[in-house]
């Protein structure tokens, strides 16, 4: 999301960049107090669904029996945003948007501003002989200075799910390498794996980054990141 502020006065104004409309990437939306404030405004853009507007899914997401309100009963203002394709301007970020392979329409982001580049792939599905990154991918990652890419499983773990929508950590940590991208930032770790596998997952890749000249970080509740001009 990028936001100034979150304040509770109805002052806030934010846009929020979906990737995708699976459960676990929107559900927040019905628990974000800031919109639900008269006055207030969240821009959201996502992919374009073959069901309907964005705005439509959405309603069909957030709504009896599911939950108790649709959003637009929340008091904010919610503005959906169809994307798929495109170059855009938010605030004073340049925002570039492009598939990515997973199951359903996905889409990545790119996020220049400040002379800082992040690049948000959440969910990536590889091919299933981890061989060859698509084109879209490459575009949007192209010699960001942050990555921030889904690394869910290990090679085993793909072998059983290959199907499931995402890709291994390796496979993460060489889309950086051909893209140029000095730090990748590891992300949407398997649910399944401890702290301790957490751990020692990220040993592995930082050996393999190093390897490769790509500085690798594990993402974590709380973590924050600063980016800023050379």
């Amino acid at each position: 999301m990028l936001a100034q502020t979150q304040p509770l006065d109805g002052s806030f104004r934010g846009s929020a960049l979906i990737t995708h409309l699976h459960w676990d990437h929107v559900q927040g939306l019905p628990f974000f107090p800031p919109v639900d404030r008269v006055g207030a405004r969240l821009d959201v853009y996502g992919p374009r669904q073959e069901e309907g507007t964005l705005a439509d899914v959405f309603g069909d997401l957030m709504r009896p029996p599911y939950f108790p309100v649709h959003f637009s009963d929340l008091r904010g203002d919610i503005v959906f945003h169809d994307v798929e394709d495109d170059d855009l301007a938010i605030g004073n970020a340049k925002v570039k948007v492009r598939p990515v392979p997973h199951c359903g329409p996905t889409v990545g982001y790119r996020i220049e501003w400040d002379g800082a580049t992040l690049v948000y792939i959440s969910d990536h599905q590889a091919p299933y002989s981890l061989e060859g990154i698509a084109d879209s991918v490459l575009e949007l990652c192209d010699g960001a200075d942050l990555l921030i890419h889904d690394a869910q499983y290990t090679p085993a773990e793909f072998e059983q799910k290959a199907h499931w929508g995402h890709c291994t950590i390796d496979y993460a940590v060489r889309v950086a390498k051909e893209a140029g991208v000095p730090r990748i930032c590891l992300f949407h770790h398997d649910p399944a794996h401890s702290d301790d596998d957490l751990d020692q997952l990220l040993a592995e890749a930082q050996a393999q980054g190093e390897a490769l000249g790509v500085d690798v970080i594990s993402a974590y509740e709380g973590l924050t990141l600063t980016l800023g001009t050379a």
